[in-house]
């Protein structure tokens, strides 16, 4: 991520989570809150001093074992302490310094990127004394605050943007409002190989074994007087005196991809079609929230008849059902086959997400759909929907508000999502009904 980046690491419960919303508070708008899979990772965008920065929280893991633990942490911390630019360490005033503090400590002492040591939960004079005993872990930087209160923040806050130039922050804030692409999939489905055919340069290794890329590659792209990011994405460098497990990482860095990603271009491999593995990255990108668009790469292998792609096609939508209204292009990454087009439904799609819909059009083309069918009767009971809006969130998000919302079923609420897609154009991008008491 370009521009300044804080991340807050800490065992589990000091209250990282509860600084992270906190710092957020002062924005007024998370950017993206949506929880990694294997531990919850967030990003988001805090603004102080006039200053913009990315935050990251570390979520806190429960350990197995305690040398898997030591592992782990150390996992955890070695991430954060390479992405971010700035370290904020919180320990609690409450329980004081545990081993696993001591343990943290060590790594970031040798880190040459400021840390700042934040003591949380120092809520009162007592607890202030108990709190001095934190200078021993010998870091210069050290705030007591209680991110629960808020007390505190504010002189953290001054430290961590005194070292933001005004450049950091602009393009913290510029990057933000760009439109971020991941490529994700399977490995060898040709990631890379998109990637390069669309910067016309060879800017990551392409080879035929599994893996090579190892870190997500940010490309800042301008094309059709378009500017977006893409981002490519797999494992990650593998350090000599680490010996991490690669796959875990791969995983790791798909997901945090998908996080900061708008919309997520699905590779397949033609000749395997799509496989478990891929609906799984299908499912998890739509219950993130992202834009998605399917490309069948390797399209120049197959032996091809009239109606190949449309059986294709039909064949994909069943195994992705029940979320079908996505864009599918047959493409050649080697052949540069329609790869401009991916990138234009891309940019498509992208501008799907963001659609407001008016809440009187809304309301005049909704509830004539409803009049046209409506929802059964629930124990001799009518079930009336007087009113629809779109929330404002960050996925196309729309309130129905009902006399009896429990009581609207599955089928009928597929049918209500129809009518939106026909209506108004959601084409990749996954829509949340939700059904309120009026």
């Amino acid at each position: 991520m370009a521009g300044f980046t804080v991340a807050i690491v800490g065992r589990p419960n000091v209250g990282k989570s509860t600084l992270f919303n906190r710092l957020l508070e002062q924005r007024k708008a998370i950017v993206d809150d949506v929880s990694g899979v294997t531990r919850d990772r967030q990003y988001g965008v805090s603004e102080w001093n006039g200053k913009s920065f990315n935050v990251i929280d570390t979520g806190g893991f429960v350990p197995q074992s305690e040398d898997v633990f030591e592992k782990e942490i150390r996992k955890q911390v070695l991430i954060a302490v390479e992405e971010a630019n700035a370290i904020i360490f919180m320990g609690d005033a409450a329980t004081g310094i545990t081993d696993l503090d001591e343990a943290m400590a060590d790594i970031l002492r040798r880190t040459s990127k400021p840390v700042f040591l934040v003591v949380n939960k120092v809520d009162n004079p007592e607890r202030l004394l108990e709190a001095t005993e934190f200078y021993g872990l010998g870091f210069d930087n050290i705030f007591f605050l209680s991110s629960m209160t808020g007390s505190g923040t504010g002189e953290l806050l001054d430290a961590v943007t005194a070292l933001i130039t005004e450049d950091q922050s602009t393009e913290t804030q510029e990057d933000n409002a760009l439109p971020k692409f991941a490529i994700i999939g399977q490995p060898n489905v040709g990631k890379s190989s998109l990637l390069n055919a669309l910067i016309g340069q060879e800017r990551t290794i392409v080879s035929d074994i599994a893996g090579t890329t190892r870190d997500t590659i940010h490309t800042k792209y301008n094309l059709f007087q378009k500017e977006f990011i893409l981002i490519d994405t797999a494992g990650i460098r593998r350090k000599t005196k680490v010996h991490e497990d690669l796959e875990f990482y791969s995983v790791i860095r798909a997901i945090k991809a998908m996080d900061e990603a708008d919309v997520c271009l699905l590779m397949l491999d033609a000749e395997k079609g799509i496989t478990a593995q891929d609906l799984n990255i299908f499912s998890l990108a739509s219950r993130k929230g992202k834009g998605i668009v399917i490309l069948v790469n390797k399209w120049d292998l197959v032996e091809k008849e009239t109606n190949t792609a449309r059986d294709y096609e039909e064949e994909l939508k069943k195994r992705i059902a029940p979320f079908t209204d996505v864009p599918i292009l047959f493409i050649s990454a080697k052949d540069k086959l329609r790869i401009h087009k991916a990138i234009e439904t891309a940019l498509e799609v992208f501008g799907n997400k963001q659609r407001k819909i008016p809440t009187s059009q809304l309301n005049e083309v909704m509830l004539k759909a409803i009049e046209a069918y409506h929802p059964p009767v629930v124990r001799g009971n009518p079930i009336k929907i007087k009113y629809v809006t779109q929330l404002p969130t960050h996925v196309p998000s729309f309130a129905f508000f009902s006399n009896f919302p429990d009581d609207i079923k599955q089928p009928y609420k597929n049918y209500l999502e129809n009518q939106l897609r026909q209506h108004f154009n959601f084409r990749g991008v996954p829509v949340r009904l939700f059904f309120r008491k009026k």
